[in-house]
């Protein structure tokens, strides 16, 4: 009998498996599985609908026994499930790095538990711990707290605590740290391009700090050290090794397998395998919208099939030794008994609208510029990680105005916004704001990403707003409203 027909083997094998899935209630292959000991579900945008709807789905979810681990990605400013439609009303991590007021990133936390839990997602895929020291960095940025160690240590484990202390567990990411890579893992494969001296002077500080305070779950990323062989982490036994010398004996959770930096190298099949073997304990396998039009009516039973069969032929040809899946699978029903029993704190109150305001910095000298205004966005796509639709930073700025995109022609009057989010090098975001100030030189900009350097300040008035959010995007609006002196 092979482990596909072994009843108690593939309960173990579902134990360590968190797939995706699509529709806005629980599919009956899912039902079928989680009765079958699948360890959870992570939740996406696409899964939640109107209030009825969510209820529906947190309901079911719970009803599940034993109880489930069920994890969301909700880290407010850009990166929002919950909120997806109309923007997160959150301060991001980069905003509340530049106001550095501890007790409002643990109030933050406690709200961002709250929202996650509301739609029954009891593991909140955050805070970000990784130190963005790569400006040209296309994946975190102004998810990050900052861009030194210290500064994104204490407010990773201020929002740790907000979200342990209201019921739910973090899950703090990404392991070793993201930070100093220019390309996007959910793309390709990124490699740091620095010492492993500078990797534990710099980017490792965090995660140890949330280790110390006790964190529930760290989440790996799939980026190469060289220092540590050719594997990403999530699949090198030397780096979660490494994660467990610093004292973590929590969950390691992978990031997600179908992202490019595994799914184009190894596969997502040969990658669950491998990341069990280099210690990983919950396979994040697949947000199954992420291929878009190109995706299948059945994309999310393909993809979590392709994993849980890989695992299965592995455990039948000696590869993969059971114990390894025994242990995995206790520290995550560790993780979900804990939950279970933990209990929920009350909601914070602050402010968001005054946190987003002190969050802005300006180059320069704003003119009021009353709405409507032309807003010409000239950002690149986002990261798969942002799954929010950015229409409404635009239309919010343009406040009744005209929106335009990318190349389009420059107009000759009237208020103009100029929408960047990635200048901090020389790229075409940078030039194309160079060409606007030779024609428009009364334009003003609004950067939602990483501010510039010192010395490096734009041709144009700026105003660095360190988030794409409803909440951002509102206080930008009110801020060219009256405008700004020196």
């Amino acid at each position: 009998m092979g482990a596909i027909d072994d009843r108690a083997l593939r309960a173990l094998v579902n134990g360590v498996l968190w797939p995706g899935f699509l529709g806005r209630s629980v599919p009956e292959w899912l039902r079928d599985e989680l009765d079958a000991g699948l360890a959870g579900v992570v939740l996406f945008a696409h899964n939640l609908g109107d209030e009825g709807e969510r209820m529906s789905l947190a309901a079911e979810l719970r009803g599940h026994r034993p109880p489930l681990v069920v994890g969301i990605d909700e880290e407010g400013g850009n990166v929002t499930r919950v909120e997806a439609a109309a923007g997160s009303t959150l301060p991001g991590a980069a905003q509340l790095g530049v106001v550095d007021d501890l007790a409002l990133t643990e109030a933050v936390g406690r709200e961002l538990a709250r929202v996650s839990l509301s739609v029954g997602a009891n593991v909140v895929l955050g805070p970000v711990a990784d130190v963005n020291t790569d400006p040209r960095n296309p994946v975190i940025g102004v998810r990050s707290f900052g861009e030194t160690p210290e500064l994104v240590a204490r407010h990773a484990v201020a929002a740790l605590r907000g979200i342990r202390s209201s019921g739910a567990a973090a899950c703090v990411k990404h392991f070793p740290g993201h930070g100093d890579t220019h390309l996007d893992s959910h793309h390709s494969m990124p490699e740091l391009a620095i010492g492993l001296d500078e990797l534990e002077r710099v980017h490792l500080p965090p995660f140890q700090a949330a280790v110390d305070a006790g964190v529930d779950a760290v989440m790996t990323a799939h980026i190469i050290v060289p220092e540590w062989g050719e594997q990403p982490a999530t699949l090198n036994p030397v780096a979660l090794g490494r994660l467990r010398a610093m004292g973590f004996d929590g969950v390691i959770i992978t990031d997600a397998l179908d992202m490019a930096a595994v799914r184009e190298s190894v596969g997502a099949g040969a990658g669950a395998v491998q990341a069990l073997l280099a210690g990983a304990d919950l396979l994040c396998i697949s947000n199954p919208t992420n291929l878009g039009a190109e995706a299948a009516i059945d994309q999310d039973v393909r993809e979590f099939r392709e994993v849980q069969h890989a695992i299965l032929a592995a455990l039948d040809d000696g590869t993969l030794p059971v114990d390894v899946l025994e242990r995995a699978v206790a520290r995550v029903r560790r993780l979900a008994a804990t939950l279970e029993a933990r209990e929920r704190g009350e909601s914070s109150s602050f402010d968001g609208a005054v946190v987003a305001r002190a969050a802005i910095t300006v180059d320069g000298v704003i003119a009021p510029a009353p709405g409507p205004r032309t807003v010409l966005d000239v950002r690149g796509r986002s990261t798969l990680a942002v799954a929010s639709d950015r229409d409404y930073v635009e239309a919010t700025i343009a406040d009744g105005g005209d929106v335009l995109r990318g190349d389009a022609a420059v107009p000759g009057s009237g208020s103009l916004i100029v929408l960047v989010d990635s200048v901090g090098t020389d790229g075409v975001q940078r030039r194309r704001v160079e060409n606007v100030a030779r024609m428009r030189p009364d334009a003003v900009v609004v950067n939602v990403g990483v501010p510039v350097a010192p010395g490096a300040a734009l041709p144009l008035p700026t105003l660095h707003a360190r988030a794409a959010s409803r909440l951002t995007a509102t206080a930008v609006r009110e801020l060219l409203e009256t405008g700004i002196s020196a």
